[in-house]
């Protein structure tokens, strides 16, 4: 059986300060996540904490590029050599964050194994905003959370878009979006991209099982994928604890029902979690909430043999010719 390897990465390095005296509090998150047994009940084995630099955006103006991207690059080199090695063992690897600037951790490694296997590892990218941000269609860029799927295809700071000189991570006609809101100021964008988009409204309305299929038939070519989500595609009504809530999100039994429809085959190679701010979450109650829409979307992994092999674990490598993309 494939199992569950949680590995920390507290990483706050891509959100602004709350206020001038603080900083975000999704650092705090998979603390608060672990307090209420997440490991255990998933039988996961513990794979640690990636202690993440100091957050100390210093003197930031806008015009000065991404804040702490130095930092946040090193971090990401680190958490990819991390995420490697536990898909080496034949594991499933849950990243718990911190803000949305682990997917380039995660996404490097996923550029690594694609090369390694001679094959495009896709993505789907459940979030309630595109974080699609960058110099081509924003007068300036500053928190690499707001703008992680832009430096994943490639847009943006070489430092952070072009890591080991890989650019793009993850092509733009691999990467399914799920779950943003109608309004999204980059909508139109991810659509002149070729990216695959289905925004809440049609999520709810096709429903989250079929939305799931949906989302894999999309990368059906690619030879397996990485799951990210951003707790703040709920609805705020049900997950107020986020930095940016915005209504008109999904609730939890519907992100436990696409979650499960997309972890449930061994195409889906591991999967973040991000944006949760226990700041926000005095009492413990949405961290609970949290953990159990994990524990249940999770349980297919349970029901899965256990790849023997890193190679054998990445179904149907594709043709070198399909590699590039142009950034």
């Amino acid at each position: 059986m494939r199992r569950i390897a949680v590995l920390d990465a507290p990483t706050n390095l891509g959100l602004r300060p709350p206020t001038a005296t603080s900083v975000p509090g999704c650092a705090k998150a998979p603390g608060a996540l672990r307090d209420h047994g997440l490991v255990d009940r998933l039988a996961a084995r513990d794979a640690g904490c990636l202690t993440p630099p100091r957050y100390d955006p210093g003197d930031w103006r806008p015009g000065d590029g991404v804040a702490q991207a130095a930092q946040i690059s090193a971090y990401s080199q680190r958490l990819a050599d991390r995420i490697g090695a536990i898909v080496d063992a034949g594991e499933f690897p849950l990243i718990l964050g911190g803000d949305c600037s682990v997917l380039l951790g995660s996404m490097v490694a996923m550029h690594r194994l694609g090369d390694e296997v001679d094959g495009r590892v896709g993505l789907v990218f459940v979030d309630g905003h595109s974080d699609f941000r960058h110099p081509g269609n924003a007068p300036y860029v500053g928190a690499a959370a707001g703008e992680d799927l832009a430096l994943v295809t490639g847009r943006g700071q070489i430092e952070l878009a072009g890591i080991e000189a890989r650019r793009p991570y993850v092509r733009d006609t691999d990467v399914v979006v799920l779950g943003i809101r109608e309004h999204d100021e980059y909508r139109l964008d991810l659509a002149a991209g070729g990216f695959s988009v289905r925004p809440v409204t049609a999520l709810r309305s096709a429903g989250a099982a079929r939305s799931a299929q949906w989302a894999r038939d999309q990368l059906a070519q690619c030879a397996g994928f990485w799951l990210h989500v951003d707790v703040d595609v709920l609805d705020p009504a049900v997950m107020p604890a986020v930095d940016a809530p915005d209504p008109g999100g999904i609730a939890f039994a519907e992100l436990e029902m696409l979650i499960a429809g997309l972890v449930g085959t061994p195409e889906c190679l591991g999967m973040e979690l991000t944006v949760f701010d226990p700041d926000h979450d005095p009492e413990g109650s949405y961290a609970r909430e949290v953990v159990e829409m994990l524990v249940a979307g999770l349980a297919p992994l349970v029901q899965q043999p256990r790849p023997v092999a890193r190679k054998k674990a990445v179904p149907r490598p594709r043709r070198s010719s399909d590699q590039t993309q142009s950034a």
